[in-house]
């Protein structure tokens, strides 16, 4: 059986003098470190007796050296080697790391998840740049976009999507109306929840929750197609063969994604206001004659434009965002489910910020 680091120690007249036995390791350390600590002073260290001393041993009898001032007896070749190489090292070492504040470990993780945030903003913008410059080569070139491909894109993006898009819309409709009714039936405004409903629906609900559900649907698809490709090496294949990547694999997605997102958007509004009439008519006993006729009086041609000026652009963005983090894997399987998960959070948020901006930007133009 392998012996375990000990000592003996006995009290001298300028100290404890101790006598190392066993195996001086990392691995066989146990609590030798914690008991020569407490010790006291410590005059003599005798290593005579010790099967084996690795650079962690030495570290152990360097420390104790310098701390106590001990004289070091018995030490073989390989001991005074190791001896050696540590009493130049005059850093400063430690067993457990000093614990900083909370706060100050707090604004460290807000600063290292700012810095890789502005970090991606700024991989997404070049990639976006790259795309464009694909883009204008492909048309000077005077090569065709591949249609095959794009429209395969439409049917994962956009048919595909329309049941649970449809679904989902339906459903936010009626809990808009049955919120909206419950406050406004306290000042007996009831009716203004067709209001409510048709204004939200068609220029901000409908299509925003349409980009969330695309961008966890087709932008986790593009993110994990890609960087499973990258993975096997088909990228660099297509390089090879003199494929642009960017022409043969981003384009038609960023472009399904682009013309579907307006289409997708109308769809999502016109199921929200669906299940809003259900819900006027049902709770609230309009009839869906006047909870249309209400409609066409007060949503105006504005609220249709600004869904249309959004769509694209969201559309865009969830494309490039899913392409771009599957272009960036590059290790291994773990990091496409990564990647993967980077894109929707990335897509998402960036819709989310960009609604915002809008919404503030077309209010300074009036259209209200």
């Amino acid at each position: 059986m392998v012996a375990r680091a000990d000592f003996e120690y006995s009290d001298g007249a300028d100290g404890a003098e101790v006598r190392f036995t066993g195996r001086l390791t990392l691995a066989r350390l146990g609590d030798v470190p914690a008991r020569l600590d407490a010790l006291g002073p410590i005059a003599t260290l005798d290593l005579s007796a010790l099967e084996r001393i690795d650079t962690v041993g030495a570290w152990i009898v360097t420390r104790t050296v310098n701390e106590h001032g001990s004289k070091v007896v018995g030490a073989s070749a390989d001991a005074e080697r190791l001896l050696e190489a540590l009493a130049s090292d005059k850093s400063e070492y430690r067993v457990h790391r000093d614990r900083r504040p909370v706060w100050a470990r707090m604004l460290e993780q807000v600063g290292t998840a700012s810095v890789a945030i502005w970090h991606e903003l700024l991989g997404i913008v070049g990639f976006f740049g790259a795309m464009i410059v694909a883009l204008g080569i492909q048309i000077r070139a005077r090569r065709r976009l591949r249609w095959n491909a794009v429209i395969t894109r439409f049917q994962t993006v956009g048919v595909d999507a329309l049941p649970i898009i449809g679904l989902m819309s339906f459903l936010i409709g009626i809990v808009i109306a049955q919120q909206g009714a419950v406050q406004l039936e306290q000042f007996g405004l009831e009716v203004f929840t067709i209001n409510l409903v048709g204004r939200a629906s068609i220029r901000e609900l409908g299509l925003l929750m349409t980009a969330i559900m695309v961008a966890g649907r087709s932008g986790s698809a593009f993110a994990a197609q890609i960087g499973t490709m990258k993975l096997t090496e088909e990228i660099d294949a297509m390089r090879t063969i003199g494929v642009s990547p960017m022409e043969a694999i981003v384009l038609p997605r960023v472009a399904a994604s682009t013309i579907t997102m307006p289409l997708l958007g109308f769809y999502a509004s016109l199921c929200a206001i669906a299940g809003g009439g259900a819900f006027v008519w049902v709770g609230l006993d309009i009839p869906p004659l006047t909870y249309i006729q209400r409609l066409r009086e007060i949503i105006p041609m504005t609220d249709f434009y600004i869904m249309l000026i959004k769509a694209p652009v969201f559309g865009i963005l969830i494309g490039v965002t899913g392409c771009y983090e599957g272009m960036q894997v590059r290790q291994n399987a773990e990091e496409v489910g990564q990647r993967t998960t980077s894109a929707v959070v990335a897509a998402i948020f960036l819709v989310i910020v960009l609604d915002a901006m809008f919404a503030v930007f077309f209010s300074t133009l009036g259209w209200n």
